[in-house]
């Protein structure tokens, strides 16, 4: 009977060791997106301040969870203008909604073998469900200060309108000067926790 206990207790401590804990390393992650402008073009930008955590089990993807806060006022488009126009009231109005957020409910392995994330995404006061499709994580790869990273990619496409954000300008010529579907794109490293700790 002891020996069994004791056979179970290691099973036990197996099984949770392949949950790793990670933070997201702002100074290598992106958030970019791209839309339409006026039917002819795509312009794209980013969100400059971000911060997030990543549980990853490995062997049971759905017992993995993903938290993200990114700054609303760090976007930017590269047109200084254009994202004073983004924070105003008309799209993200930063002043009132400074975080946008994005919290997993859902983790699983797509037939492709990459990791489906459905969570909440939580923007310009509207939360509604997303689903991130991701490639990755890489295995840990060793940085030359001996502590080690893993690399991941994200994607989805949402329609901004869904959130609230719904401004637009009709053009002479038919259709509109923004448009409504955005593809989001988040390329980033993850460090494990201990090591960022550590790294304080």
């Amino acid at each position: 009977m002891k020996s069994v206990l004791s056979a179970a207790m290691l099973l036990g401590t197996a099984a949770t060791a392949r949950a790793a804990e990670y933070d997201l390393d702002p100074s290598h992650t992106s958030v970019q997106f791209s839309v339409r402008h006026m039917m002819v073009s795509t312009v794209r930008g980013q969100f400059a301040k971000l911060t997030g955590a990543v549980t990853l089990d490995e062997a049971s993807p759905e017992k993995s969870s993903v938290q993200v806060a990114i700054d609303t006022a760090s976007i930017d488009t590269r047109d200084a203008k254009r994202d004073e126009h983004l924070r105003s009231g008309e799209f993200f109005d930063a002043s009132k909604h400074p975080q946008i957020t994005f919290k997993s409910t859902r983790v699983e392995r797509s037939r492709a073998g990459r990791l489906l994330v459905t969570g909440d995404l939580s923007m310009h006061g509207v939360v509604r469900p997303v689903v991130l499709e991701v490639e990755g994580p890489s295995a840990e790869a060793k940085t030359p200060w001996g502590g080690a990273v893993r690399g991941f990619s994200a994607s989805t496409k949402l329609n901004r309108k869904d959130w609230g954000l719904t401004w637009n300008k009709t053009l002479e010529a038919g259709g509109v000067l923004v448009g409504e579907e955005v593809t989001l794109t988040i390329d980033g490293e993850l460090k494990p926790r201990a090591a960022a700790a550590k790294a304080k």
